[in-house]
């Protein structure tokens, strides 16, 4: 049987205020077990929330970036559950009107080998205080409750289930991820919990209308780990179901060592909450005007930069869209553009594509971190549009430059005159050498004469042999096609 996939998110984003959403107390990370939890926090008798207006606005800024409705009025309710980490015995977050509605999310995934344009619908995305943290075998075989989390304020990011592979899925969570950061409204490091992704994964018959039953996959904390659950997960589903058994709805744990999902607890649905509006807030009322003075406040957003990338810079809509997926990656292109001119912008993409991005993800870290600045990329590709050196050599350049870690002066014009890399542009050099090759290679210059092409290809590299691959390549083949036509 054909299995169709059905993958929707919910993204809990810890937004990047100083305070709480509903108390003055710290949010900062590290601190000592429950040295960050206020009387409100606590939820002790008497104590009364005070919404955070930073926590609104950077909601108002997500919804502004996807397309979504901001809600004119929306209601805080309770979200009844018991656990040890929750000291109200319950979650003050929104229900039936969130602040923030619908919205969509584009990316770009690729399928069958080419890069294919995806939108992701989003439901809606609703303030929310986080709850502790239970810290198990904390001391002496026993579980210790740290509230310093409580009432941090999270912002949850619903998707329709509109993804229909694990690649899909993890696309759409670094986009988003990207999103965030880019806005500053969170800082997406995934390691403290400040991005936490919850997946919920069925699969159904290909045809099938009905969703199959659905599990949730948690406490996902990379992306790597993300796709490796989702795979594991869809072909524990598909076994389960053609072994005669049934899938369970249910929360589940991704185990990285045994590449196994198990089960953590049945999963809930709403009405297992007893939602109700929280009667110590009153709704929450976003006006017109605030919502022009947030937008107003807002920096470029990557749909804005990637059509500004394309009209200005001439570069495909791809192209504009891998370089604004994060921020740093969209200012270090428009550095080296600055410095090298528009004419080089697609050669400038193609670098950051390719080698920058490359190395970036063999060894790890980002773009800001990189040890080659966009200057210092700048000046290499000016040496390639001078002739100093070809492309290819500029590859070793460009090695060289990355390795200097500790060197943060070296430039690619010290390299090349350390190395003897530049390139040989001298006629006279290069006909001398051709002379040569067309000596040594005798039947070579016949097969070319006798109309195959391939022939000429091998005199070619030859001469790059003889050149130790510093001929200037264009200059080279046109002086070889002069000889052989002679």
């Amino acid at each position: 049987m054909q299995w169709e996939v059905v993958i929707g998110l919910e993204t809990h984003t810890q937004l990047t205020t100083q305070s709480k959403i509903f108390s003055g107390a710290s949010t900062r990370f590290g601190a000592e077990p429950n040295t960050q939890a206020s009387p409100v926090d606590l939820a002790l008798p008497g104590v009364l929330p005070v919404l955070n207006r930073g926590a609104v606005e950077r909601a108002i800024q997500l919804g502004l970036a996807v397309g979504a409705t901001i809600a004119p009025q929306s209601i805080f309710a309770r979200k009844n559950y018991f656990y040890p980490d929750l000291p109200k015995g319950y979650q003050i977050s929104q229900f039936a009107t969130p602040v923030v509605q619908g919205g969509s999310l584009s990316f770009y995934v690729e399928k069958d080998g080419k890069p294919e344009l995806k939108t992701v619908r989003l439901t809606r995305a609703h303030l929310e205080e986080d709850a502790g943290k239970s810290l198990h075998d904390a001391y002496q075989g026993m579980t210790g409750i740290d509230l310093n989390r409580a009432g941090t304020p999270l912002l949850e990011i619903v998707t329709e289930p509109d993804m229909r592979s694990a690649a899909e899925a993890v696309a759409y969570a670094k986009t988003l991820h990207a999103l965030v950061t880019w806005l500053g409204i969170c800082d997406g490091n995934m390691q403290e919990g400040s991005f936490r992704c919850d997946l919920n994964v069925s699969v159904r018959p290909v045809g099938q209308k009905e969703y199959g039953t659905r599990c949730e996959l948690k406490n996902l904390n990379s992306f790597r780990f993300m796709e490796d659950a989702i795979n594991v997960e869809i072909r524990r589903q598909i076994e389960l179901i053609e072994d005669g058994g049934t899938v369970v709805q249910q929360t589940r744990l991704y185990d990285p060592d045994r590449k196994e999902t198990r089960p953590m607890r049945s999963k809930e649905d709403s009405q297992d909450y007893r939602y109700f509006p929280d009667p110590d807030l009153p709704p929450l009322v976003i006006s017109a005007d605030w919502i022009a003075r947030v937008k107003a406040a807002m920096p470029e957003l990557p749909t804005a930069m990637r059509q500004r990338f394309i009209d200005d810079f001439g570069l495909s809509e791809y192209d504009a869209s891998v370089l604004t997926q994060s921020k740093a990656m969209a200012n270090y292109f428009e550095a080296v553009v600055a410095i090298v001119g528009k004419e080089q912008a697609k050669v400038s993409a193609n670098w950051l594509m390719g080698d920058v991005s490359s190395t970036i993800n063999r060894e790890g870290g980002d773009i800001a971190g990189a040890p080659v600045s966009a200057a210092q990329l700048a000046l290499l590709l000016q040496r390639i549009a001078d002739g100093t050196i070809s492309n290819k050599i500029a590859k070793e350049v460009f090695a060289a430059m990355w390795e200097a870690k500790s060197d943060k002066s070296t430039l690619a014009d010290d390299i090349i005159e350390a190395k003897g890399l530049k390139q040989i542009s001298d006629s006279g050099a290069l006909e001398a050498i051709i002379d040569e090759v067309l000596a040594a290679n005798a039947k070579s210059v016949e097969e070319f004469r006798a109309g195959k092409e391939k022939a000429f290809n091998a005199l070619i590299g030859q001469a790059m042999k003889a050149t130790k691959g510093k001929a200037n390549p264009a200059q080279l083949t046109e002086l070889l096609k002069k000889k052989l036509s002679s």
